[in-house]
């Protein structure tokens, strides 16, 4: 019996070097990908002209947000807030969410196919990972730039100098943050160490903001000299150096669990989907094993086995509880900015803030829609179910309108109005925060639409506004009761009429639109009798 030869016989040469390696697999990518030099050309101007279009608009929202309100109309306490301070504090939270999502997602990440061959071959990991360690820090100091930028030339008015030095101190700043974190990850740092630290900068910087408020302490507008801003980007080049010669000792457990993380999160911007965002941001940062297990003394019955699921999985939470404290501060800190305290700017803090504290109660509904095993397993129907996950957002969200009600009602005057109105609209949240977990997903097999962000379905907008559009709806008495100023009998009984029909919206199976419905129920034929 001879022996056979299964691999034909070659000469063995050197091994190639993480350049070549990284060349291959782009030049293999780009071959089966399809896309031609001009297609990609054509995706970057489309990709640039949406940035700048949308950085002007929202320069525009913001400078006619600041020009259009009436200082007379702030709080009449003598406590306020100077503009400079506000726009300080929120930098402060955004750093610390800027951090987290950096820790969640891990700066250095290896995705899937990387991770399995890669990370197994005989080179220098320094060459492999030096392009995925470099474009966090790079998207991040653009997008700290961009919102540097608008909010001093916006909110601030600053001259353009002064913008342009902000800008670029805010993207040093920015990416300084992130390489920190690349820094941790390469010392061993657990991601939900790095989340939790940036949480916990977020939290000190809300703090930070009713700190300054007693003390009455004006922070100063920004405007770094130029010796800061060089300063700053001799540091960013050394933290970034100092990161590069650490690469290879980032432990490849860590490269695969951020690449896989950072793979389900872009899945998810690209497919507009929000609630797998979440869980990506969520799950990334939670632990292996905890130390301690939960009793459930609240279980009683199927109704409340749903309900203490929800509840636990809040707690469990830090982000959407630091998420919670911080969008419950935002309204009264607008009240209290003589800049901002007019009807749209409190309409607009009301409804930006009230949306994104329902949207940290609702991962227990968000959960289940992705996979439904309690739900299946209870003797519950589905309208039942879907009022039951209403119950802890409409708990919290009473505690989040109660307070932030209290601060618009100080502003407008007759508080107990108000906060009769922030009981009334407590379901409203509740409803949409469970209409949007329930949402279906964009249908991907009909016809698509080219837009900037590239090939969508028709239909993906409407998909989108499930969730939103109960808040637009469902807050019509408070949109009229904030835009004159007082509360009635009138406005609260027909808030309670409104939150009635959001619940029972937000309570219904049916997937399809309204006017989806409609055109259905015309085109079906009537029985014969």
């Amino acid at each position: 019996m001879t022996d056979e030869v299964a691999v034909a016989p070659a000469d063995v040469g050197e091994v190639p070097g993480a350049r070549a390696i990284r060349r291959y697999t782009a030049q293999a990518g780009n071959a089966r990908g399809g896309a031609s030099l001009g297609t990609v050309l054509s995706d970057v101007y489309y990709a640039v002209i949406s940035v700048a279009l949308s950085v002007l608009f929202a320069l525009g929202a913001v400078r006619s947000l600041r020009l259009d309100v009436h200082p007379s109309a702030a709080v009449e306490t003598t406590w306020t807030l100077e503009l400079s301070t506000v726009v300080a504090v929120v930098l402060g939270a955004g750093a610390g969410a800027l951090l987290s999502v950096a820790g969640r997602l891990g700066p250095v990440a290896s995705g899937g196919a990387e991770a399995a061959w890669w990370l197994g071959l005989p080179v220098d990991r320094r060459g492999l990972l030096r392009p995925a360690s470099l474009r966090p820090p790079l998207l991040a100091a653009a997008v700290g730039g961009v919102v540097l930028a608008v909010l001093d030339a916006g909110l601030l008015g600053a001259p353009g100098g002064t913008v342009l030095r902000v800008a670029l101190a805010g993207a040093l700043l920015a990416a300084a943050v992130v390489l920190a974190a690349a820094l941790a990850q390469s010392a061993g740092a657990a991601r939900r160490s790095l989340a939790l630290a940036g949480d916990l900068v977020a939290l000190a910087a809300a703090a930070t903001a009713l700190v300054l408020l007693v003390l009455d302490v004006e922070v100063p507008a920004p405007s770094p000299p130029w010796v800061l801003v060089v300063a700053l980007a001799v540091g960013v080049a050394a933290l970034g150096a100092l990161v590069d010669r650490r690469l290879g000792d980032v432990p490849a457990r860590s490269l695969r669990e951020s690449g896989s993380v950072a793979a389900q999160a872009v899945g998810a911007v690209v497919s507009f989907d929000s609630r797998e965002l979440g869980r990506a941001l969520t799950d990334g940062a939670l632990p292996a094993a905890r130390r301690r297990a939960s009793r459930l003394r609240t279980v009683r019955g199927p109704a409340t086995a749903l309900v203490t699921a929800d509840l636990v999985v809040l707690r469990r939470s830090t982000r959407h509880l630091v998420q919670l404290v911080v969008a419950a501060l935002v309204p009264a800190a607008v009240v209290l900015v003589p800049q901002l305290a007019g009807p749209p700017g409190v309409l607009l803090a009301l409804l930006l803030a009230g949306y994104a504290a329902a949207s940290a109660t609702g991962e227990g509904a968000r959960r289940a829609e992705m996979a439904p095993v309690l739900d299946r397993l209870l003797p519950l129907d589905a309208r039942t179910v879907r009022r039951l996950r209403m119950v802890v957002p409409g708990a919290v969200m009473l505690l989040w309108s109660l307070a932030a009600f209290a601060a618009v009602g100080v502003w407008a005057g007759r508080p107990v109005g108000w906060l009769a109105l922030a009981v009334a609209s407590a379901p409203v949240w509740a409803a949409a925060a469970v209409r949007a977990a329930y949402r279906s997903a964009p249908d991907w097999s009909g016809p698509l639409v080219s837009t900037p962000a590239g090939a969508l379905p028709g239909g993906v907008a409407a998909v989108l506004a499930r969730g939103p559009d109960v808040v637009v709806l469902g807050l019509l008495p408070v949109w009229i009761a904030v835009l004159v100023g007082r509360t009635g009998p009138v406005l609260l009984g027909a808030q309670l009429l409104f939150s009635v029909v959001a619940v029972l919206v937000a309570s219904s199976t049916e997937t399809r639109p309204l006017m989806e419905r409609v055109l259905d129920a015309q085109e079906t034929p009537e029985p014969r009798r």
